[in-house]
């Protein structure tokens, strides 16, 4: 008998029916990251805050979330830490290879294809959100190349938990021909955007510039987590710091002579 067409709805009964037995149902692993990039008049800034979550757990305050594609392009990512290194190391292997055999510069195009093709092929399942930033012969580019193979291009771009907070304040302040030093403002506000107003993203901003003179990888750009003291080490406490509520001494009976007996030899036989 051959197989009915249309979709098959056999396990949502039986979803409904664990779920109401008290089975939790499993949920999307979330996430958090701010990234975005820009583009001004002589090549790109890229930017990422540096907190690495495991769903509800800081695992990392200081991790980098900008990685190295090609001299000229790096990308930033958002998703799944091992999805975003992996991916991007694959490219960046792959580029290079092409590099040692043609001896030309990568373009910008050519790895953000690649990083397309290969999330397209997975259907989503590998969980990398990129905005894919470098200048090449053609000038500057921006791309951001979402989980399911999408891409855009676009003067300036946000991805991942914070996004919508990098948006608000590129929209507010973008402007054509920006300077780099501008450039650098805009990027570094969007992330602090992102760090302050979502629990995802925390801890500091890093930027990328990307010129046809050389790139200019920024770490920790910005510290937006200083402590507020200095502890000292080791700390010492002022006799009475605590105060003592009770107090029992024990007198111990000391042998002085003590005689060992030895038994009888074991049986190894």
């Amino acid at each position: 008998m051959a197989p009915e067409g249309g979709f098959d709805f056999s396990l949502v009964k039986r979803n409904a029916f664990l779920e109401s037995k008290g089975c939790k149902v499993p949920t999307p692993w979330k996430t958090g990251t701010t990234i975005s990039g820009v583009v001004f008049k002589d090549g790109v800034v890229l930017g990422a805050d540096t907190r690495s979550t495991s769903g509800s757990t800081v695992a990392d305050k200081n991790c980098a979330k900008i990685h190295y594609i090609a001299p000229n392009i790096y990308c930033c990512g958002a998703g799944t830490a091992a999805d975003t290194e992996n991916v991007t190391d694959m490219v960046s292997s792959q580029l290079a290879l092409h590099r040692y055999a043609t001896g030309r510069q990568s373009r910008v195009i050519t790895s953000m294809t690649m990083l397309k093709q290969h999330l397209f092929k997975y259907q989503g399942h590998v969980s990398a959100a990129l905005v894919l930033g470098g200048v090449d012969l053609n000038g500057p580019h921006l791309f951001t190349v979402y989980p399911h193979g999408s891409t855009d291009s676009l003067p300036f771009a946000t991805m991942g938990s914070g996004s919508l907070n990098a948006m608000a304040v590129f929209e507010a302040g973008y402007k054509d021909n920006m300077s780099r030093e501008e450039a650098m403002d805009l990027v570094a506000r969007s992330i602090k955007s992102g760090v302050y107003n979502d629990l995802g993203s925390g801890s500091n901003v890093d930027l990328c510039v990307i010129t046809k003179d050389g790139t200019e990888y920024l770490r920790n750009y910005e510290f937006l987590s200083h402590k507020t003291y200095i502890r000292q080490h080791p700390v010492v406490y002022a006799p009475g710091t605590t105060p003592v509520v009770k107090e029992k001494i024990t007198k111990f009976i000391t042998l002085k002579d003590v005689t060992v007996a030895e038994g009888d030899q074991m049986d190894t036989s």
